[in-house]
Protein backbone atom coordinates (compact mmCIF):
# COMPACT_ATOMS: atom_id res chain seq x y z
CA UNK A 1 0.00 0.00 0.00
CA UNK A 2 1.19 3.43 -0.72
CA UNK A 3 1.28 6.96 1.15
CA UNK A 4 -1.84 7.86 -0.96
CA UNK A 5 -3.63 4.65 -0.79
CA UNK A 6 -2.95 5.23 3.44
CA UNK A 7 -4.20 8.82 3.06
CA UNK A 8 -7.01 7.70 0.98
CA UNK A 9 -8.39 5.08 3.47
CA UNK A 10 -8.11 7.36 6.07
CA UNK A 11 -10.41 9.80 4.64
CA UNK A 12 -12.64 7.49 4.29
CA UNK A 13 -12.79 6.79 7.62
CA UNK A 14 -13.31 11.38 8.02
CA UNK A 15 -16.04 11.29 5.64
CA UNK A 16 -17.27 8.15 7.59
CA UNK A 17 -17.23 10.52 10.61
CA UNK A 18 -18.49 13.30 9.27
CA UNK A 19 -22.33 11.51 7.96
CA UNK A 20 -24.04 12.06 11.23
CA UNK A 21 -23.26 15.80 10.57
CA UNK A 22 -24.48 16.10 6.55
CA UNK A 23 -27.45 17.96 7.23
CA UNK A 24 -25.89 20.75 9.51
CA UNK A 25 -22.71 20.99 6.90
CA UNK A 26 -25.49 21.56 3.99
CA UNK A 27 -27.07 24.49 5.81
CA UNK A 28 -24.08 25.95 6.96
CA UNK A 29 -22.53 25.84 3.33
CA UNK A 30 -26.15 27.36 2.06
CA UNK A 31 -26.01 29.99 4.26
CA UNK A 32 -22.60 31.47 3.48
CA UNK A 33 -23.07 33.99 1.03
CA UNK A 34 -19.18 35.82 0.64
CA UNK A 35 -17.52 34.30 -1.93
CA UNK A 36 -13.60 35.54 -3.29
CA UNK A 37 -12.74 34.88 -6.83
CA UNK A 38 -9.93 32.15 -6.88
CA UNK A 39 -9.63 31.90 -10.78
CA UNK A 40 -9.70 35.37 -11.55
CA UNK A 41 -6.84 35.86 -8.99
CA UNK A 42 -4.94 33.84 -10.77
CA UNK A 43 -5.13 35.89 -13.76
CA UNK A 44 -2.67 39.22 -12.88
CA UNK A 45 -3.52 41.79 -14.61
CA UNK A 46 0.49 42.83 -14.58
CA UNK A 47 0.69 39.70 -16.35
CA UNK A 48 3.13 38.22 -14.03
CA UNK A 49 2.79 34.54 -12.78
CA UNK A 50 0.11 34.80 -9.85
CA UNK A 51 1.56 32.94 -6.46
CA UNK A 52 -0.41 30.67 -4.41
CA UNK A 53 1.48 30.05 -0.82
CA UNK A 54 0.98 27.58 1.10
CA UNK A 55 0.12 27.64 5.12
CA UNK A 56 1.80 23.96 5.67
CA UNK A 57 3.39 22.99 8.62
CA UNK A 58 4.75 19.29 7.90
CA UNK A 59 4.63 16.71 5.54
CA UNK A 60 4.77 13.53 5.42
CA UNK A 61 8.31 12.99 3.03
CA UNK A 62 10.09 16.15 4.70
CA UNK A 63 8.32 16.06 8.16
CA UNK A 64 7.90 19.28 10.08
CA UNK A 65 8.96 21.87 8.17
CA UNK A 66 8.36 25.00 10.10
CA UNK A 67 8.95 23.91 13.81
CA UNK A 68 7.57 28.10 14.88
CA UNK A 69 4.41 27.63 12.60
CA UNK A 70 1.17 30.41 13.45
CA UNK A 71 -0.48 30.22 10.56
CA UNK A 72 -2.41 33.17 10.81
CA UNK A 73 1.49 35.24 11.29
CA UNK A 74 2.50 33.21 7.89
CA UNK A 75 -1.06 34.32 6.23
CA UNK A 76 -0.72 37.92 7.64
CA UNK A 77 3.21 37.51 5.88
CA UNK A 78 2.00 36.11 2.97
CA UNK A 79 -0.50 38.80 1.79
CA UNK A 80 2.08 41.46 2.72
CA UNK A 81 4.57 39.56 0.59
CA UNK A 82 2.40 40.28 -2.41
CA UNK A 83 0.38 36.26 -3.05
CA UNK A 84 -3.07 36.00 -4.67
CA UNK A 85 -4.12 33.35 -3.22
CA UNK A 86 -3.27 31.26 -0.49
CA UNK A 87 -3.28 27.54 -0.06
CA UNK A 88 -4.54 26.06 3.87
CA UNK A 89 -3.32 22.27 5.00
CA UNK A 90 -6.26 21.20 6.22
CA UNK A 91 -5.30 17.31 6.93
CA UNK A 92 -4.44 16.44 10.64
CA UNK A 93 -3.10 13.29 10.50
CA UNK A 94 -0.33 13.48 7.80
CA UNK A 95 0.07 16.97 7.53
CA UNK A 96 -0.83 18.09 10.78
CA UNK A 97 -2.99 20.56 9.86
CA UNK A 98 -6.46 21.72 11.01
CA UNK A 99 -9.56 23.10 9.67
CA UNK A 100 -9.76 25.56 12.04
CA UNK A 101 -6.75 27.00 10.25
CA UNK A 102 -8.73 28.42 7.15
CA UNK A 103 -11.48 29.84 9.82
CA UNK A 104 -8.83 32.00 11.78
CA UNK A 105 -7.08 32.50 8.75
CA UNK A 106 -10.20 33.50 6.57
CA UNK A 107 -10.80 35.89 9.38
CA UNK A 108 -7.38 37.70 9.02
CA UNK A 109 -7.06 38.06 5.51
CA UNK A 110 -8.64 39.16 2.35
CA UNK A 111 -6.66 37.07 -0.49
CA UNK A 112 -9.10 33.91 -1.48
CA UNK A 113 -8.37 30.34 0.25
CA UNK A 114 -7.48 26.91 -0.70
CA UNK A 115 -8.55 24.07 1.13
CA UNK A 116 -5.83 21.71 0.41
CA UNK A 117 -6.86 18.56 1.52
CA UNK A 118 -8.06 15.48 -0.07
CA UNK A 119 -11.59 15.27 -1.12
CA UNK A 120 -13.29 11.86 -1.81
CA UNK A 121 -16.55 13.10 -0.63
CA UNK A 122 -19.19 16.21 -1.53
CA UNK A 123 -19.17 16.02 2.58
CA UNK A 124 -16.00 17.60 2.66
CA UNK A 125 -17.16 20.10 0.36
CA UNK A 126 -19.74 21.63 2.36
CA UNK A 127 -17.34 21.33 5.21
CA UNK A 128 -14.41 23.42 3.23
CA UNK A 129 -17.79 26.03 2.49
CA UNK A 130 -18.78 25.89 5.80
CA UNK A 131 -15.35 26.44 6.72
CA UNK A 132 -14.33 29.85 4.07
CA UNK A 133 -12.68 27.97 1.38
CA UNK A 134 -13.08 29.24 -2.06
CA UNK A 135 -11.58 26.59 -4.00
CA UNK A 136 -11.12 23.02 -2.95
CA UNK A 137 -8.07 20.51 -4.47
CA UNK A 138 -9.17 17.42 -6.41
CA UNK A 139 -6.70 14.96 -6.99
CA UNK A 140 -7.28 12.53 -9.92
CA UNK A 141 -5.27 10.00 -8.63
CA UNK A 142 -7.63 9.30 -5.94
CA UNK A 143 -10.42 9.63 -7.92
CA UNK A 144 -12.50 7.65 -10.08
CA UNK A 145 -13.89 9.70 -12.82
CA UNK A 146 -17.25 9.27 -12.44
CA UNK A 147 -16.42 10.57 -8.74
CA UNK A 148 -14.42 13.34 -10.39
CA UNK A 149 -16.84 14.53 -12.64
CA UNK A 150 -19.68 14.62 -9.43
CA UNK A 151 -16.75 16.53 -6.96
CA UNK A 152 -16.85 19.30 -9.91
CA UNK A 153 -20.43 19.47 -9.79
CA UNK A 154 -20.75 19.87 -6.55
CA UNK A 155 -17.85 22.65 -6.22
CA UNK A 156 -20.27 24.96 -9.24
CA UNK A 157 -22.98 24.49 -7.20
CA UNK A 158 -21.66 25.31 -4.22
CA UNK A 159 -20.32 28.20 -5.95
CA UNK A 160 -16.03 26.92 -5.10
CA UNK A 161 -13.34 26.85 -7.76
CA UNK A 162 -11.69 23.65 -8.17
CA UNK A 163 -7.68 23.12 -8.52
CA UNK A 164 -7.94 20.16 -9.94
CA UNK A 165 -4.48 18.40 -10.12
CA UNK A 166 -2.63 16.10 -12.10
CA UNK A 167 0.80 14.55 -12.78
CA UNK A 168 0.80 13.25 -16.44
CA UNK A 169 -0.68 13.10 -19.69
CA UNK A 170 -3.23 10.38 -18.82
CA UNK A 171 -4.52 12.37 -15.40
CA UNK A 172 -4.65 15.44 -17.27
CA UNK A 173 -6.81 13.82 -20.55
CA UNK A 174 -9.53 12.75 -17.42
CA UNK A 175 -9.34 16.11 -15.74
CA UNK A 176 -10.08 18.05 -18.93
CA UNK A 177 -12.64 15.54 -19.77
CA UNK A 178 -14.45 15.70 -16.55
CA UNK A 179 -14.51 19.22 -16.91
CA UNK A 180 -11.79 21.31 -15.15
CA UNK A 181 -11.14 24.97 -15.45
CA UNK A 182 -8.37 24.99 -12.78
CA UNK A 183 -5.21 22.61 -13.76
CA UNK A 184 -2.09 21.77 -11.29
CA UNK A 185 0.88 19.97 -12.59
CA UNK A 186 2.44 18.34 -9.43
CA UNK A 187 5.58 18.08 -10.67
CA UNK A 188 6.80 15.05 -8.15
CA UNK A 189 6.19 11.83 -9.65
CA UNK A 190 4.28 9.78 -6.68
CA UNK A 191 6.12 6.52 -7.85
CA UNK A 192 9.76 8.17 -7.41
CA UNK A 193 8.87 10.87 -5.45
CA UNK A 194 11.35 12.67 -8.08
CA UNK A 195 10.82 16.19 -9.16
CA UNK A 196 11.14 17.38 -12.47
CA UNK A 197 9.69 21.30 -13.55
CA UNK A 198 9.57 19.50 -17.23
CA UNK A 199 7.03 17.98 -15.96
CA UNK A 200 4.79 21.46 -16.08
CA UNK A 201 6.69 22.17 -19.29
CA UNK A 202 5.47 18.73 -21.20
CA UNK A 203 1.67 19.06 -19.86
CA UNK A 204 1.50 22.95 -20.80
CA UNK A 205 2.41 21.89 -24.30
CA UNK A 206 -0.32 19.31 -24.39
CA UNK A 207 -3.08 21.91 -22.90
CA UNK A 208 -2.45 24.62 -25.52
CA UNK A 209 -2.55 21.68 -28.51
CA UNK A 210 -5.81 20.29 -27.11
CA UNK A 211 -7.41 24.10 -27.27
CA UNK A 212 -5.62 25.43 -30.15
CA UNK A 213 -7.66 22.64 -32.07
CA UNK A 214 -11.04 23.42 -30.54
CA UNK A 215 -10.99 27.58 -30.92
CA UNK A 216 -11.36 29.72 -33.76
CA UNK A 217 -8.29 31.74 -33.30
CA UNK A 218 -5.07 31.08 -32.11
CA UNK A 219 -4.53 34.53 -29.90
CA UNK A 220 -7.38 34.35 -27.65
CA UNK A 221 -7.01 33.43 -23.90
CA UNK A 222 -6.28 30.38 -22.83
CA UNK A 223 -9.34 29.27 -21.28
CA UNK A 224 -7.67 27.06 -18.78
CA UNK A 225 -5.84 28.04 -15.93
CA UNK A 226 -2.17 26.66 -15.17
CA UNK A 227 -0.77 26.12 -11.66
CA UNK A 228 2.59 24.25 -11.46
CA UNK A 229 3.12 22.59 -8.14
CA UNK A 230 6.28 21.40 -6.63
CA UNK A 231 9.90 21.81 -6.91
CA UNK A 232 9.69 25.62 -7.19
CA UNK A 233 12.37 27.38 -5.08
CA UNK A 234 13.83 30.57 -6.69
CA UNK A 235 13.07 33.28 -9.24
CA UNK A 236 14.66 31.30 -11.81
CA UNK A 237 12.56 28.29 -11.70
CA UNK A 238 9.56 31.09 -11.86
CA UNK A 239 10.72 32.45 -14.53
CA UNK A 240 11.26 28.86 -16.49
CA UNK A 241 7.55 27.54 -15.83
CA UNK A 242 6.51 31.43 -17.26
CA UNK A 243 7.91 30.49 -20.53
CA UNK A 244 5.33 27.89 -20.73
CA UNK A 245 2.43 29.54 -19.90
CA UNK A 246 1.43 28.54 -16.22
CA UNK A 247 -0.62 31.41 -14.52
CA UNK A 248 0.41 30.38 -11.29
CA UNK A 249 2.66 28.45 -9.10
CA UNK A 250 1.86 27.16 -5.61
CA UNK A 251 4.89 27.28 -3.36
CA UNK A 252 5.00 25.98 0.19
CA UNK A 253 8.07 24.27 1.37
CA UNK A 254 9.99 26.78 0.42
CA UNK A 255 8.25 29.79 1.61
CA UNK A 256 7.73 27.71 4.60
CA UNK A 257 11.50 27.62 5.56
CA UNK A 258 12.16 31.14 4.90
CA UNK A 259 13.48 33.50 7.82
CA UNK A 260 12.22 36.50 5.85
CA UNK A 261 8.39 35.69 4.30
CA UNK A 262 7.22 38.58 2.90
CA UNK A 263 11.03 38.95 1.17
CA UNK A 264 10.73 35.29 -0.37
CA UNK A 265 7.48 35.55 -1.66
CA UNK A 266 8.98 39.14 -3.65
CA UNK A 267 11.53 37.43 -4.76
CA UNK A 268 9.26 34.60 -6.16
CA UNK A 269 6.52 37.09 -7.82
CA UNK A 270 9.41 39.46 -9.22
CA UNK A 271 8.37 42.14 -6.75
CA UNK A 272 10.04 44.89 -5.76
Amino acid sequence: MTILDTIIAQKRVEVAALRPRAAELKRLAAARNERRDFAAALRRADGRVALIAEVKKASPSAGVIRPDFDPVAIARDYERGGASCLSVLTDEKFFQGHLDYLRRIRETVKLPLLRKDFIVDELQIHEAVAAGADCVLLIVACLEQEALTNLLRVAAECRLDALVEVHDEAELDRALAAGAKIIGVNNRNLKTFKVDLATTERLAERIVERENATRSTLNAQRSTLLVAESGIHTRADVERLARCGVNAILVGESLMRSADIPAKVKELIGGA
